[in-house]
């Protein structure tokens, strides 16, 4: 028989509804993860956290001009395709 809290950080779906506030005020310090049929489903985190983790660090040109791969030797030559026919 699985238990309705698997540890401090794991929960089925029956306890986590029934248990609603308390996996909101444990998520404050730690993701809380909810499974479904045995396995991990979905994982609640903080507004904090989840802030920090879905923040934009910088622009896509940052990122591309501090790539490793930047200096390395590519060939990135466009094909030249003719255009395929689609169906209407």
């Amino acid at each position: 028989m699985q238990t309705s809290v698997q540890d401090d950080k794991s929960w089925t779906v029956a306890s986590a509804k029934a248990r609603l506030s308390e996996v909101i005020e444990r998520a404050q310090s730690a993701p809380q993860t909810i499974t479904r049929n045995g396995r991990p489903s979905v994982v609640v985190v903080s507004a904090e956290e989840w802030q920090r983790k879905t923040a934009r660090k910088g622009t896509l040109a940052e990122f591309l001009m501090e790539s490793p791969l930047r200096a390395a030797d590519l060939d990135l030559e466009r094909q030249r395709d003719e255009p395929r026919d689609l169906p209407l």
